[in-house]
């Protein structure tokens, strides 16, 4: 193995050591190679199995292949399985991800007492994204009594998030009814009763003027898009257009309720995001409530450290950049 991907990967996971306990059931960010000194590589580990995100161009050579799949099951001899991803690669099977070793592809991670249903293999990414589990574990913390809709679902952990924390109601809406699946799958296993109302497969432009139109309103809204996506309906661009989808789903919010926005564009700095975002306030009726952390075993340590960001994330810590806003309606009819 590459001498200086060894020593990075060695050196990140002994800073992670209170993670690797039993009973490895969690997920986490065992290698940020783009912060912790090989940009081509990153490592996630889903229970009892590891997966390699390979972003090299030119793709790790088979020999490094095998070398790094076997110090992570010599390393950590818990892990059964190991799958690599060619996040670059021309084939699809490819970016979902070839097995390494092992046959058993983890189906299930938990968080506290919260199981999350994952498909490792659904597309280019894990079905559970990292980055957002502060947030997850937040609005297990916050969403006693409120109504949420969360919009861009994908496999719907924030929604099964918002349930765990005592929600009434969540409207999980993504426009692949695939993803969805998912989620009545963790909702199923966490023996949450499973609706067709509240797993919608929709474009999002017309989905959320219809909820306009309907008069819906709800205590939260989850606005999680992914970096860039279009369809007939409309385009989203998180890192052109955010304050659009802000916009588009601000009706939807009841007075003195929340938006919880995640920006998660590369090239836009912490600053730029801020301050888009303190323009959407400066009308009265929006005011940044706070911001949420993405976890440091995504980020990496101080000791483990080896790179720069593209952009500077801060006032956030992480290109994924997760703010609360509070919602005030201009006018609060009876039927709102």
């Amino acid at each position: 193995m590459d001498e200086t991907l060894f020593g990075r990967i060695s050196l990140a996971v002994l800073h992670r050591q209170t993670l690797l306990s039993e009973p490895h059931t969690t997920a986490f960010r065992l290698f940020n190679g783009f912060l912790e000194g090989y940009p081509a590589l990153s490592i996630e580990v889903y229970g009892r199995t590891a997966v390699i995100h390979d972003y090299a161009h030119d793709s790790v050579s088979p020999s490094q292949q095998h070398d790094l799949t076997d110090y992570l099951l010599q390393s950590m001899p818990w892990v059964t399985n190991v799958l690599w991803k060619k996040r670059n690669s021309a084939s699809e099977m490819e970016r979902a991800g070839t097995p390494m070793a092992g046959s058993a592809l983890e189906t299930r991670v938990s968080e506290g007492d919260v199981t999350y249903a994952i498909n490792l293999q659904l597309n280019q990414d894990t079905s559970l994204y990292l980055d957002t589990r502060n947030l997850r574990t937040w609005l297990r913390a916050n969403m006693l009594g409120q109504s949420v809709l969360n919009t861009f679902a994908y496999t719907c952990s924030l929604g099964v998030s918002a349930k765990a924390g005592g929600a009434i109601r969540v409207l999980n809406a993504d426009i692949n009814p695939r993803f969805l699946a998912l989620g009545r799958m963790s909702y199923g296993a966490n023996r949450y009763a499973i609706r067709k109302v509240d797993f919608l497969a929709n474009d999002f432009w017309p989905h959320m003027s219809q909820l306009v139109r309907d008069k819906e309103r709800f205590d939260t809204v989850i606005l999680d898009p992914p970096f860039y996506s279009a369809t007939s309906k409309g385009r989203v661009d998180t890192e052109h257009n955010f304050g659009r989808l802000i916009n588009k789903v601000r009706p939807l919010v009841t007075d003195q309720g929340s938006m919880i926005v995640i920006n998660n564009a590369l090239f836009v700095s912490g600053a730029e995001f801020m301050a888009d975002l303190d323009n959407l306030c400066s009308d009265g009726y929006l005011t940044v409530d706070g911001t949420i952390a993405v976890p440091d075993d995504c980020t990496g340590y101080p000791p483990t450290i080896a790179g720069s960001p593209v952009t500077d994330p801060a006032p956030f810590n992480h290109a994924t950049k997760i703010a609360i806003l509070k919602v005030r309606r201009k006018t609060i009819h009876a039927d709102d």
